[in-house]
């Protein structure tokens, strides 16, 4: 179909589906260009619904980046909702893209956005409804370029299959490459194109690698298969963040977050042992003061936004954080707006921080302790005293707030039932405090969620708790956390077990994936949609079970299915890391000392490039240490640490 075919279907399709604003396109900011004039076109693709989507930066950072290019154009497309895809079967229609309705099929590349696994079928839904195969190798180069990148591709393993090349880390400067390549290799074959891509750095084309298995199921060797294809593929990392989005996109419907987000510090330094995303976003790089300023005014000029977030995995550790929210309010505290720093730490919010983002009251104040006592404080590496949380409590009821947010994790290795009676006993305490400055009016919400053993992290070797343990430690909450002001919310551990066999899947889960799919399951991610039994059926057919990724503690020298991707933190590092956790034994914040987790020669090529701006970490010191640096216990079952690399 033609755009404009397309175009007047929609006029008789629309009034029958929900949210029809979901799939016109026409918002105030979109970009729009001649399709004729352009080169080379993109289709960006978010594997959910527009009102998810909308919400993605990461998605709005390539739309930003790729159309202030001539000769380039980027256009979105998202997941239709289930009246609409039967809509769009029923009448033959392609998926199209919101700006011009182009079928997607007609695009040159196409990049999905994969923050999570739950949208793994979505993917498959997705590029079926645009009229191609699933599968990559039966794509060939008359079909767009399949590209993949988010959190969820430092294991790319259970998509394998179905993607073009994965970008492993941050994708701004690499879609560029990839675009540049393909347009140079346009009259090639794709088989060539990912040949040539395949030498990028962070691409990585998986059916240039071979998996071989053990008896037992663990993976015995991940070989390349191509010369073209390096052993390991190295993340690839921005030395110094892009100017920030300020022409956001205003949609039609409600979306998730109705804020315009501006990321002010990139990566982590903190060490938490649980925490992917610190692990795999390192270094840590910060935006300066006067361009995060800049960027709201512009902000101010071309949205309407009474909401800005700054954006962090640890926005209290932004080291100009006090002048930030103190310029912030000189500025801009006439126009009354709404400053969140949505991801906050107990031990680096001050008492100036809470004065400076006074006028923020509407919302709640959200802290997240993950767990309750000593031990398992130490032995996930988030250490902050009993007192120190409920000092911060005080300190910020009494600024007026009178709503405060925890968040904490059940399922945690070592964990017993004590430690979740601990969860109550603070949450209760908490909240006395609030009491004290608000009566009946304080309030406190606590938001409770499954540990899931991510790659890349010191866990990475834990088993999940057993779904037994964990409904047994979630009724103890639930009988407890009751009465006025005290407000308990909790995942389904059924879909926290979903999302652990996914993310630690490897190449043999893709068969699962597709079958699955092909079952109807789609929006895994929504409660009403997710479908174990389904899931359970496509394991039992694949002759898989999925306790074998979920429930199994790996040995110390196991090779993982994403053994092949180097985000510059070492497997040795992680692994001494793990073994500490052991003794509970913790680390301080690797901003004042360095425990050489592989990053720093990455650096060290960056500050080549851009010598000014690039993170520096502090030097290696002869012995460094918290309680102690290297782990009371060397071996695991007798095996040495030097076996990891």
């Amino acid at each position: 179909m033609t755009p404009e075919q397309i175009e007047m279907a929609l006029e008789r399709i629309l009034p029958r589906v929900s949210k029809p604003g979901r799939y016109t396109g026409g918002e105030y900011n979109q970009v729009v260009k001649d399709w004729a004039d352009i080169e080379y076109k993109v289709a960006l693709a978010f594997p959910d619904i527009y009102d998810i989507g909308m919400s993605n930066l990461g998605l709005m950072i390539l739309y930003d980046i790729i159309n202030k290019h001539r000769n380039l154009l980027a256009e979105r497309v998202y997941c239709p909702w289930t009246d609409m895809e039967d809509v769009l079967r029923e009448r033959h229609m392609p998926l199209f893209s919101l700006e011009t309705k182009h079928p997607i099929r007609e695009f040159d590349l196409l990049a999905i956005s994969l923050p999570y696994e739950q949208l793994y079928t979505n993917v498959l839904n997705l590029l079926d409804l645009a009229g191609m195969p699933v599968r990559s190798r039966e794509r060939d180069e008359t079909y767009p370029l399949v590209i993949a990148g988010g959190h969820a591709c430092y294991n790319p393993e259970p998509m394998a299959p179905f993607i073009d090349v994965f970008v492993i880390g941050e994708g701004e400067e690499a879609i560029l490459k990839i675009i540049g390549v393909m347009r140079a290799a346009a009259h090639l074959d794709r088989e060539t194109q990912l040949r040539y891509i395949a030498q990028i750095e962070g691409c990585y084309v998986p059916r240039f690698y071979d998996v071989a298995y053990h008896d037992d199921g663990s993976i015995a060797a991940i070989t390349p298969t191509m010369p073209e294809a390096p052993p390991k593929v190295m993340k690839t990392i921005v030395p110094v963040m892009p100017p920030p989005v300020t022409d956001f996109i205003i949609p039609f419907v409600e979306t998730v977050h109705n804020r315009a987000p501006i990321e002010i510090m990139r990566g982590c330094t903190r060490g938490c042992r649980f925490c992917h995303a610190g692990m795999v976003t390192r270094p840590v790089r910060e935006r300066p003061v006067a361009e995060v300023l800049e960027a709201m005014q512009k902000i101010l000029d071309s949205t309407g936004y009474e909401e800005i977030a700054l954006l962090s995995l640890s926005s209290s550790d932004y080291t100009h954080v006090l002048e930030l929210t103190e310029k912030i309010g000189q500025q801009f505290g006439h126009l009354g707006l709404n400053i969140s720093l949505p991801s906050l730490r107990i031990e680096s919010v001050s008492t100036q921080l809470m004065d400076n983002l006074g006028d923020g009251r509407r919302g709640g104040f959200t802290l997240a302790p993950e767990a309750a006592t000593e031990k398992m404080r130490n032995i996930i590496n988030k250490y902050v005293t009993h007192e120190e949380l409920l000092e911060t409590a005080r300190e910020i009821y009494r600024r007026d707030w009178r709503t405060i947010k925890l968040y904490f994790m059940i399922g945690h290795p070592k964990e017993e039932m004590e430690d979740v009676q601990a969860i109550i006993d603070l949450c209760q305490q908490v909240l006395a405090e609030g009491r004290k400055v608000h009566g009946n009016k304080a309030s406190l919400n606590v938001g409770v969620s499954t540990f899931i053993p991510k790659p890349h992290t010191p866990f990475q070797w834990e088993p999940m708790d057993s779904l037994e343990k964990v409904y047994a430690k979630l009724d103890l909450l639930r009988t407890a956390m009751r009465g006025h002001g005290l407000r308990l919310r909790w995942n389904d551990p059924r879909e926290s077990a979903f999302e652990g066999f996914l993310s630690r899947g490897d190449r043999r889960v893709a068969e699962v994936v597709e079958r699955a799919w092909r079952s109807g399951t789609k929006f895994d991610a929504w409660a009403e949609y997710f479908r174990e039994e389904a899931w359970l059926a496509a394991f039992a057919a694949e002759g898989l079970d999925p306790t074998f990724y979920t429930h199994r503690k790996r040995r110390i020298d196991e090779m993982f299915p994403w053994e092949h991707i180097d985000v510059a933190v070492t497997k040795k590092f992680l692994a001494q890391d793990y073994l500490m956790s052991q003794q509970q034994e913790t680390r301080i914040d690797c901003r004042h000392h360095c425990f050489a987790c592989g990053i720093l020669p990455k650096l060290k090529d960056l500050r080549r490039e851009t010598p000014a701006e690039a993170w520096e970490c502090p030097p290696v010191p002869k012995r460094a240490h918290h309680k102690t640096l290297q782990p009371a216990v060397p071996t695991v079952a007798g095996i040495p640490l030097h076996v990891i690399h």
